[in-house]
Parts: structure tokens; sequence; C-alpha cells
């Protein structure tokens, strides 16, 4: 009898310990926040108890900061202001991995999008009060855009894979924010998968890479703001389920003044020098990671929705959403064949 009763009472204890053991086990969401590169950061991980996440909010800051450092155009000192200094013709700058790598999906982008891309139209972007406060609006008389023109094209710099960059024009300056933020997150990402996390999301600046599921097991969402200047930012228009995807999106419908009844929005078309006049109002693009999604989706804005569904549709495994918005308000979606969307 006493043995039966030891039996019974070590096998309660066993239960109890498997379920105090897999109720210490459920996976829970843990978040880190902070700033980067002018913006912010927001990530979440699902990790078990027997996960440590202990110190891992100051490995991503430090992986950031090393980033920022290398193409942050606001830091003196970082890679890219040395190489924006440069003002010998064709003198080799060496470059980190980072930046290579960057540079290297950079000039992929720009021979993409025959040009609609390009890294090197901030001093147009300057012309037209777009960096800093916007000054009193004015269109800038064409000499002086045609002046500046001669300071654009990212076809003039050369990369050179051993880890050098160079310029064929000594006024050439570049400035990567529409592409940075996306690869800061796929760095990221990299890092907690290295700590050995399966599940997680991370968003820089409203660009996304979700990985896994939530701790619910349920699809991570990233939501899609309605690009109407009037419309808050918290109003979403679609939701994208991720899963070991990206989001990144891009809108033109914000930072823009009026002349005339004329709208000049801030971004630029490299061919011409002048803001685009098309109908897209935001473009999101979905892909494998953020860096192949970050810059697309600016590209797109000036290529139009024609020649921009045309470049989703070849791009394997990149799907995308064109949101074009008419100068009553409405607006109309055109997205690739296998984007997938939700209604909130």
């Amino acid at each position: 009898m006493a043995s039966f009763l030891q039996n019974r009472l070590l096998g309660c204890i066993s239960v109890a310990l498997l379920i105090f053991l897999y109720g210490c086990s459920r996976p829970k969401e843990v978040p880190f926040s902070g700033r980067t590169m002018g913006t912010t950061y927001n990530i979440k991980v699902v990790a078990t108890t027997f996960q440590k996440t202990t110190g891992l909010h100051a490995k991503i800051d430090d992986l950031l900061n090393d980033i920022n450092q290398s193409m942050s155009v606001y830091i003196k000192d970082s890679e890219i202001s040395r190489f924006n200094g440069l003002k010998t013709f064709g003198k080799k700058l060496a470059v980190s991995d980072d930046f290579l790598k960057v540079m290297t999906v950079s000039k992929k982008l720009h021979i993409l999008s025959e040009g609609a891309w390009d890294g090197t139209v901030k001093p147009l972007m300057k012309l037209w009060g777009f960096t800093g406060k916007l000054k009193k609006p004015a269109v800038p008389p064409a000499q002086k855009i045609a002046a500046v023109m001669q300071k654009v094209g990212f076809d003039k710099i050369e990369i050179d894979q051993n880890g050098y960059l160079s310029k064929n024009k000594a006024t050439l300056t570049l400035d990567l924010g529409s592409i940075a933020k996306g690869y800061g997150v796929d760095q990221v990402a990299a890092l907690l998968r290295q700590k050995g996390f399966k599940s997680f999301i991370v968003e820089i600046g409203g660009e996304v890479y979700a990985a896994g599921t939530k701790a619910n097991k349920k699809s991570w969402q990233a939501g899609i703001n309605r690009p109407l200047v009037t419309a808050p930012l918290t109003d979403v228009y679609k939701i994208v389920p991720l899963k070991n995807q990206a989001l990144a999106t891009s809108g033109n419908y914000r930072q823009f003044f009026e002349i005339d009844g004329m709208r000049y929005a801030h971004i630029i078309e490299p061919a011409t020098g002048y803001p685009v006049q098309n109908k897209v109002a935001s473009v999101s693009v979905v892909a494998s990671n953020c860096t192949l999604a970050d810059g697309p989706a600016t590209a797109i804005l000036v290529m139009g929705t024609t020649k921009g569904l045309a470049l989703l549709n070849r791009l394997e495994g990149v799907e995308g959403l064109i949101i074009e918005a008419q100068a009553d308000g409405i607006l109309s979606a055109h997205s690739s064949a296998g984007m997938r969307l939700t209604d909130m």
C-alpha cells in the first residue's frame, strides 16, 4: 500500500512539474524600442523563459549605431560623409562591408528602375526646399535646375567589390536614406536569428520585417496608412500579413507645397529634376528582406503605376501595392499578382 501511494505521489509530482515547466516555457513577446537614423525603432521578440534577452537591447543599439556611423549624412565623420567629401576624380575610398552591400544593392536597383531610384538627388531636393525646414515655397528657375542636375547621377559612382568606392564626378554626393533603414532592419533580424530567436518583428521608421509568428501563433500584421494628407497617422487603409517577409512603404502625400493650384511633392524625378507629377500617393512593397523592399518603394513612386507594376511582376518573390489618389481624395489600389491584403 505504501509503495502504491509513493508511486501515485511521484506521478502527481511529475505531472505538476511538467505543467510548471510548460507554463514557464510558454512564449511571451518581449518589446524593445529606441531611436536610430533620425527616427524610432520598435522590436518584439518571442521568447520562452529559457531564452535570455538580457543585454539584447544594448547589442541592438550597438549594431544600429555602427550602421548609422556608416551611412548617416548627419555624422561628419561617417563613411558616407567622407565619400561625399571626396573632391578628387577617381580617388578610391575604402568602405565597410555594410556600406559596400548597400551600394551593391543600390546599383542593381538603379539599373532595374531605369534610373528612377537615384541616391544622388539630394541637391535637387535642397534646391526645391525639401531638406531641413521648408522655406517659402517657390519653383526654381529652369537654369538652376539644369545646373544642379550636373551634380546628379548614381551611374557615375564606381563600386569595387574589393571594398572601394570612387566618383567619376567630384561634385556627386550620396544620401541612402531611402534604403538604409531597410538594411538596418535586416541586420537586426540577422542578429536576432544569431541569438536563437525564430519569431520576432523589427520596425525602423515604418519599415518592417517579421519572422515566424506571434506568441499566440497568429500571423504578424503590418498596416498601410491611408495615403491622404487629411487622414490621421493611425488611419489604416489595408493590412498585410507577414511571415518571414518585409514590408516597406514610401509616400508622396504629406511633404509638399502648392503654387497656382499645382502640387509639388518631395519625391524628385532624377531624369527631369522636377517633382514627380503622377497620381501615385504611396507604394508598399513586400519582399524576403527589407533592403529589397525599401528601395523599390521609392523607385515605383517615380516610375508610376504602369511601369511600377511591371517592375514588381519582374522581381521574383517581390509583391506590392500602388495606391493612386485623385484630386477629389478618391483612392484606387493596384496590386501585383501575389500581393496578400486584408481589410481592417
